[in-house]
């Protein structure tokens, strides 16, 4: 049976091309460009780049969205943090500069990050994981969501060992099994309680016998804490081997069992 995930050739031969590796530093300084902006920025005709960002969003690394009559284009560190998980622990040394330098720059601040990942699995049961608080606390940190997933409810984010709250908001948007809209407050510490409320929205999209995840953590303020959003990589990587294999990543991610 096809799955639609990237393979992670696809994702090496992508990092390969120092070009494609300028486009990515581009996005890194500043994500949700244009094509025209991004044209501007190399030595290359339009088409070039084109052909770039091709390869980049068939390799998962680079996720579009129309806003209005433009086509944005944000970084995507899911297909990164997928490769520290399978092959760092194996080949610490090669990969344990770049992916620390890629971090740095991931954790750079911006108004809006945008995540994409493929899992094999059924929209009803990808929702399920999202909404149920033993799941979710499986693969978020050991924390699970309670909520009665209505729209306009309000839902509270706890550690299931500590019941420590971690975050609560009001559930904007609640269309099971393809859209959740959230606002989200941070509590689980003095410092990014004082960032305020921004807005976490989750989207599925069966594709064959897979699903297209989409979140998109935006209404961040500039220069916003970046534990608000550095966790989300972890934290999709963990739900998908969850849904895929059973089983938990050896990730914070997925592995976190103490208090916060």
């Amino acid at each position: 049976m096809v799955t639609y995930a990237p393979p992670m050739d696809d994702v090496f031969k992508a990092l390969a091309d120092p070009t494609r590796r300028g486009l990515l530093d581009e996005l890194f300084r500043q994500d949700g460009q244009t094509l025209s902006a991004l044209e501007r920025r190399l030595p290359m005709s339009r088409f070039g780049v084109m052909k770039h960002l091709r390869v980049l969003e068939d390799a998962g690394l680079v996720v579009t969205r129309r806003r209005g009559r433009e086509k944005l284009h944000f970084l995507n560190v899911v297909p990164i943090r997928l490769v520290h998980d399978r092959w760092v622990s194996k080949y610490a040394e090669p990969w344990a500069a770049t992916l620390t330098d890629l971090k740095r720059s991931i954790e750079e601040t911006t108004m809006e990050r945008v995540f994409e990942i493929y899992i094999k699995t059924t929209p009803e049961r990808l929702w399920e994981a999202i909404t149920d608080p033993e799941l979710r606390s499986r693969y978020s940190f050991g924390v699970g969501v309670a909520s009665d997933w209505t729209p306009g409810s309000e839902y509270e984010a706890r550690h299931v060992r500590t019941s420590q709250l971690i975050s609560q908001g009001e559930n904007l948007e609640v269309d099971p099994p393809r859209r959740l809209v959230q606002s989200f407050a941070a509590r689980w510490s003095d410092d990014v309680r004082a960032e305020g409320t921004s807005r976490v929205t989750w989207e599925i999209e069966p594709i064959g016998d897979s699903c297209r995840l989409l979140v998109t953590h935006d209404q961040l303020r500039e220069g916003a804490n970046a534990q608000l959003y550095g966790g989300w990589p972890m934290i999709l990587s963990g739900l998908k081997t969850l849904l895929e294999t059973g089983e938990r990543l050896t990730t914070p991610g997925s592995q976190y069992e103490s208090g916060w």
